[in-house]
C-alpha cells in the first residue's frame, strides 16, 4: 500500500489562507468608473460566455489602462488568478462518523510588478493580494474584489521595489539574473470540473470499514477518511495569457495503531489519491485494505526488535523507493532562487552539483507534467500549462546520473533564464518550481525476482545470516514494514523499532546497486498535486539500527467490550 504522506486539508488550506490575507485598501476609479474602450482581445469574445473569465478580463484591461499613482511607476505586469474549490471531506472512526465537511470556496489572488522583468517588486509585501470572492457569477461584484486587491497589490509592489533597491545598494549586490522571465502568451481553455461524490455511500464504507476494529481485540486506534475535491481555475495576465481549467482530486486513507507489550506505539496509514472518480476502490477493496493493515499491526505487535546495528545490503520496494524519490531527489531538483546576498546558483542538496554526478549511472530522473496516464493509471500531477501561463515540458533531469537540469519557474536561477513549465501554485499562495510528473529509470531494470534474487545473493555473499527488505517507510524515511530476508532460504520475518541512519543523497549516489521494473504511481497532495513513479532499489549497503522510541504506559485497564465479547460471556457454558 502506498502511505499518503502529505495533508489532504493542503488545497482547501490554500483556500483558507487566502480567506484570512485578504487586505483591502481604497482608491479611486472602481469598477465601471470612466475610461476608455479598449478593444476586446480574441480570447475575452471566445469566453463571453464565462461570466468569471468575462470580469477578470475587463478589470485587468481597465487596470491596465488606468492604474497609476503620481510620482509613481506604474505597473509593467498584473496577473488575475481566480480559484474556485469544491471540497468533500469525511472522517470515520470506530465504527461511527467522527466528522463530514462539504465546502465551496471561491478565492482570488493578484500580482502587480512594478520596475521591469530584470528587476521588479516581488520581494517580501510585492508578492500579491489575495481576498476571498463571491460564489455566484455576478460580474461586477467580482471586478469590485478584484479591484480593491489590485489597488493593494500595486501599494504594496511599489513599496517593496524600494526596500528592494535599498538591500541591493546596501550590500553591493551585483544582480545577474533577471527577477522575472519573459515568457509568449499562452491561450488554453480547458473544460472546468465537477465534484463526483455520494457522501452516503462513502459514510457506510467508512463506517463499515472503522468496525473491524472488533475483529482485532489489540488494535488500539481505527480510522479512515476521504477526501475529494474540485479545483476550476481562471488565470489572465497583461502579457496575454488566458487559462481556464479544471482538475480533481479523489483521496481514500486509512489509519490504526497499537501498542507492544513493550509499550511501543505502533502505526500504520496507508492511502492513494487519484485523478478520476471511476478509479476509487470498491468498498470490498477498502474493507480488505483495512483488514490487511489491521493485520500488520497486529503482526508488528508481537514482532522482534532488530538488533542495535546492521550494515548490509537493503532492498526498498517500489513503495518506499517512491518515499526516498520525493524526500531526497524532488525538492533538491527545483531551480528555487536563493536570497539576494547569496551566490549559489539555488538552494538545497544539489545547490552545488549542477553537471555532477547524482545517481548511479544506470539510473536518469524525468520529469514530464504533460504525461497524463501511466500504466493504466491517472496521474495527478499532470498539466499542460502550468500555474504562471508557461507551456509544461518534459524535463531531463538527471541523465545517467548526472544532474543536467534543474526544474524552474519565471524565477529565472543563474544559468537557466527562461521557464520550462514549472512553476507550480504553492499553498502559500505564490508560485513556486515544484515537480509535476517525476519518474526514476533505471537503465537495465530488473524484475521483481530477480531483485530478490540479488539481495540474497549478496547476503550469502558477504556470509550473513540475514539481509533486510523494506516495504512501506513512514515520516522521516524511518521504515514501517521492515523485514528480515533470511539467506538460507528466503524467508521473511517481520521486525519493529528501526530506523535507518545515513539514508541521504550521498548513499543515494554511492550505494545503490540495481533497480527493479516494478513501477508504482504514487499520487500526492501537499504543497502541489504531484505523482512520483518509481521502481524498488537494492542498497548493497545502508545501516539500519534500533531507533531510540519512547515507550509509552500501556492501559491500565481493557477496552470496552464488543458487542460480541459480551454475548459470549453471558451466554451459557456448554454441556460437558
Amino acid at each position: 500500500m502506498r502511505i499518503l504522506r502529505a495533508t489532504l486539508l493542503s488545497f482547501a488550506g490554500a483556500a483558507l489562507f487566502f480567506w484570512f490575507a485578504a487586505r483591502a485598501r481604497g482608491n479611486a476609479l472602481p469598477p465601471g468608473g470612466s475610461g476608455s474602450a479598449l478593444p476586446v482581445s480574441p480570447a475575452a469574445a471566445a469566453t463571453d460566455s464565462d461570466p468569471v473569465l468575462k470580469a477578470m478580463q475587463e478589470e485587468l484591461e481597465r487596470s491596465k489602462a488606468q492604474l497609476k499613482m503620481e510620482n509613481v511607476p506604474a505597473p509593467f505586469y498584473i496577473e488575475y488568478r481566480v480559484v474556485d474549490t469544491d471540497d468533500y471531506q469525511l472522517q470515520a472512526e470506530f465504527g461511527a462518523t467522527e466528522s463530514e465537511r462539504h465546502s465551496h470556496l471561491r478565492f482570488a489572488r493578484v500580482v502587480v510588478r512594478v520596475g521591469d522583468y530584470h528587476r521588479d517588486s516581488f520581494y517580501e509585501s510585492g508578492t500579491g493580494e489575495a481576498t476571498s470572492v463571491p460564489l455566484d457569477d455576478d460580474t461586477l461584484a467580482l471586478r469590485h474584489a478584484l479591484w480593491l486587491a489590485t489597488d493593494g497589490a500595486y501599494k504594496s509592489a511599489n513599496e517593496a521595489l524600494t526596500a528592494k533597491e535599498g538591500l541591493y545598494k546596501r550590500y553591493s549586490i551585483e544582480q545577474t539574473v533577471d527577477d522575472f522571465a519573459k515568457e509568449p502568451a499562452v491561450q488554453s481553455l480547458r473544460p472546468l470540473v465537477r465534484l463526483e461524490v455520494d457522501p452516503a455511500k462513502w459514510r457506510s464504507v467508512l463506517e463499515r470499514a472503522t468496525a473491524l476494529y472488533r475483529e482485532f481485540p489489540d488494535v488500539q486506534t481505527s480510522g479512515a477518511s476521504v477526501h475529494f475535491l474540485a479545483t476550476n481555475t481562471y488565470y489572465v495576465n497583461t502579457e496575454g495569457t488566458v487559462l481556464r481549467g479544471g482538475d480533481a482530486f479523489y483521496s481514500v486513507s486509512e489509519n490504526g495503531s497499537t501498542q507492544a507489550e513493550d509499550g511501543m506505539r505502533i502505526e500504520r496509514s496507508p492511502g492513494d489519491s487519484y485523478a478520476e472518480a471511476s478509479e476509487l476502490p470498491t468498498r470490498e477493496k477498502v474493507l480488505a485494505d483495512m483488514r490487511a493493515m489491521f493485520q500488520t499491526l497486529v503482526d508488528l505487535r508481537t514482532a522482534p526488535i532488530v538488533e542495535e546495528e546492521y550494515r548490509g545490503p537493503v532492498l526498498f520496494s517500489a513503495d518506499a523507493t517512491n518515499d526516498v524519490v520525493e524526500t531526497l531527489l524532488a525538492a533538491n531538483v527545483t531551480g528555487r532562487r536563493p536570497q539576494p546576498n547569496v551566490s549559489s546558483r539555488t538552494v538545497g542538496a544539489f545547490a552545488s552539483s549542477y553537471k555532477s554526478r547524482v545517481l548511479p549511472e544506470f539510473l536518469s530522473l524525468v520529469d514530464d507534467p504533460t504525461q497524463t496516464t501511466f500504466s493504466g493509471h491517472s496521474l495527478i500531477g499532470s498539466y499542460p500549462v502550468d500555474d504562471e501561463g508557461v507551456k509544461a515540458e518534459a524535463v531531463s533531469v538527471v541523465s545517467k546520473g548526472v544532474l543536467e537540469n534543474f526544474l524552474v519557474s519565471r524565477r529565472p536561477i543563474r544559468g537557466f533564464t527562461e521557464s520550462n513549465g514549472h512553476g507550480r501554485l504553492s499553498q502559500a499562495g505564490q508560485t513556486e518550481p515544484s515537480i509535476g510528473v517525476l519518474k526514476l529509470e533505471p537503465a537495465e531494470p530488473l524484475t521483481r525476482d530477480a531483485m530478490q534474487q540479488k539481495l540474497l545473493d549478496l547476503c550469502r555473499q558477504q556470509d550473513r545470516p540475514y539481509c533486510y527488505s523494506v516495504e512501506t517507510l513512514g515520516p522521516r524515511l524511518s521504515p514501517r514494514l521492515l523485514y528480515r530476508v533470511w539467506s538460507k532460504d528466503g524467508r521473511r520475518e517481520l521486525v519493529r523499532g528501526a530506523e535507518f541512519q545515513e539514508l541521504d543523497t550521498r548513499s543515494l549516489r554511492s550505494d545503490v546497486i540495481a533497480a527493479g521494473n516494478d513501477y508504482l504511481v504514487s499520487n500526492r497532495l501537499g504543497q502541489t498535486a504531484r505523482t512520483i513513479i518509481s521502481p524498488s532499489i537494492l542498497f548493497d549497503e545502508l545501516v539500519v539500527k534500533r531507533a531510540d522510541l519512547a515507550k509509552e504506559k500501556l492501559p491500565e485497564y481493557p477496552a470496552p467490550p464488543t458487542a460480541r465479547e459480551t454475548a459470549a460471556r453471558q451466554s451459557p457454558a456448554s454441556p460437558r
